[in-house]
């Protein structure tokens, strides 16, 4: 037995959605040390490794996985003032919500719209998470990292991490290459919540006046608005709610450049109405019309073309179907990751059959 290393250890517990086999071998790490430890024991017996965090973002195989799943448990955070500002250097294995309800707590602006997001800390720059107008990229200082073949530790600026719309180096190039273990954050003292996404604001104007609280209320305010409307869509983990098993969006916005935006419409004529857009804040992208959208390009609710492709809210099929509450999640209604799988494939290709648009998943399917 080495450390903390179980056999046959059942997936679908460690993940929000709730679906897949059994890992031959897991390791819940919860140091530094402990986790260079498992990687050594890996390499050495030639297994293959998975490195899980919080689960909210992943789908294992019905078969399982074969090798070693290692999950982040590494705790902890510090917090440093840094004249107007406080510096968050916080362990990867970190609850991602608990760290925002204290920085709200504390007063501190930054991530506040990022509420009631579901997994870690680490998991969060890898697709460089965002919700109603803020990403984390915005926030993010450096990361610190574990190389999985040289187990030395790596710095990586935020300039460095390559960040885009749902991307990072840690979701392309350098994929499976490192383990995050820290992640420093820098958070504005006594600064008021920027509202750059209608439906919040319109929440937060229904709710109160912001504008006539202090700027720690304001965040308050703002997290509670997030929270709300994530639950009205199914967005929360939620405890007897049937749509809160899913990893939540399925499927990434498409970008559109000019080109492909204008097809799109020449394609829909007038039958569908104005096709909906939101800008893509200069992000690269993917999906498109026959390919890439570009920077400069807009962003086309993947929720509207689902939906109009044939598949609506509630939609059901076997075990698994579409969350009555929000297009964009396939839900676990007592399925398999067979079944889900195949429901996503049908989406994608109604979607590209009526729009051209080919899809991109957001979660990370293992197996």
């Amino acid at each position: 037995m080495h450390g903390e290393l179980r056999e046959n250890v059942p997936l679908a517990p460690h993940t929000t959605i709730g679906l897949g086999g059994s890992a031959r071998y897991f390791w819940e790490c919860r140091s530094e040390s402990e986790l260079r430890e498992a990687l050594q024991l890996g390499a050495t017996r030639r297994l293959p490794i998975q490195v899980l965090a919080g689960g909210s973002n992943m789908i294992f195989s019905d078969a399982g996985y074969s090798g070693l799943v290692v999950k982040i448990g590494l705790q902890g955070a510090a917090f440093q003032d840094a004249d107007d500002a406080v510096l968050v250097q916080v362990a990867a294995g970190a609850d991602w919500d608990a760290l925002v309800r204290e920085a709200v707590d504390r007063g501190l602006a930054g991530i506040e719209c990022l509420s009631g997001i579901p997994g870690t800390v680490g998991a969060t720059p890898v697709q460089n998470v965002g919700a109603y107008g803020q990403e984390i990229a915005e926030t993010l200082v450096s990361i610190a990292c574990l190389d999985r073949a040289s187990l030395e530790r790596r710095q990586f600026r935020a300039d460095e991490c390559r960040f885009a719309y749902r991307q990072s180096r840690f979701k392309r190039e350098d994929r499976d290459r490192y383990i995050i273990l820290e992640v420093t954050l820098r958070l504005r003292k006594q600064a008021r919540p920027l509202l750059r996404y209608a439906e919040l604001a319109e929440e937060v104007r229904r709710t109160a006046p912001i504008d006539a609280l202090a700027p720690a209320a304001a965040l308050g305010t703002v997290r509670d608005a997030v929270l709300a409307l994530r639950r009205r869509k199914s967005m929360v983990l939620t405890v007897g709610d049937p749509n809160a098993r899913s990893v939540g969006s399925f499927f990434l916005n498409p970008i559109l450049g000019p080109g492909a935006l204008e097809a799109l419409r020449r394609r829909l004529g007038t039958m569908d109405g104005p096709v909906p857009t939101f800008p893509a804040d200069g992000a690269g992208g993917v999906g498109g019309v026959g390919g890439v959208g570009g920077v400069g390009g807009v962003k086309v609710p993947a929720a509207w073309l689902v939906e109009r492709a044939g598949f609506a809210k509630g939609y059901r099929r076997g075990g698994v179907g579409i969350s009555s509450n929000h297009a964009l999640a396939l839900v676990n209604h007592g399925g398999t990751t067979g079944e889900l799988l195949a429901l996503a494939e049908s989406i994608e290709r109604g979607v590209y059959d009526r729009f051209g648009i080919r899809l991109e998943r957001e979660p990370v399917v293992v197996g």
